[in-house]
């Protein structure tokens, strides 16, 4: 597996990665049709050192990962333009996470439950005043959509992650005409 080329932005810091990913809201998952690339943004969870995503079983993402469950889930985030005199020397500041791994369904109740409650946490913290029941959680992995809805998890082999970090001074301001 291919390392960070550009070694002075990799970030190694196992803390800054895993925070970075639990407050990132869209995904990337990146797979293999066949001979030709398959991209799909998702919403997702990191937990227990894996990644985590659901959506309905039919579709075109299952069944090119029911193929090939080698994927590749990129999580990006800009903050801005860094400015320069020397025009070539702008740049972006930006944190950036690799995850390569097989995506695998998680067919067990208690940690499709878990990750789903997870997902509420993340993406509506407080909205809902109890936790998910599992019953709850089986009813709507088989009513949904007229058919299951499907947790996948990503357990990674390989992690890369880059940042350029913002530069108090130098952050582009557009101004208002």
């Amino acid at each position: 597996m291919d390392m960070v080329r550009y070694k002075i932005r990799e970030v190694s810091d196992s803390d800054k990665i895993k925070a970075f990913l639990s407050k990132a809201r869209i995904g990337h998952l990146g797979m293999v049709d066949g001979q030709l690339p398959y991209v799909v943004p998702l919403n997702f969870v990191w937990a227990n050192e894996k990644l985590y995503f659901h959506g309905a079983t039919g579709g075109r993402r299952n069944q090119v990962m029911s193929r090939n469950e080698e994927v590749c889930f990129t999580v990006c985030e800009e903050y801005g333009t860094i400015t320069d005199p020397v025009p070539a020397k702008t740049d972006t500041a930006y944190m950036s996470v690799m995850i390569f791994g097989k995506a695998e369904p998680v067919d067990e109740l208690d940690e499709a439950t878990f990750m789903l409650q997870e997902m509420l946490h993340k993406y509506v913290p407080g909205y809902y005043n109890r936790p998910l029941s599992k019953q709850h959680v089986d009813k709507y992995r088989s009513a949904i959509f007229h058919g299951p809805v499907q947790v996948y998890r990503i357990n990674p082999y390989h992690i890369t992650a880059k940042e350029n970090p913002i530069e108090e001074g130098k952050m582009f301001a557009q101004q208002n005409k």
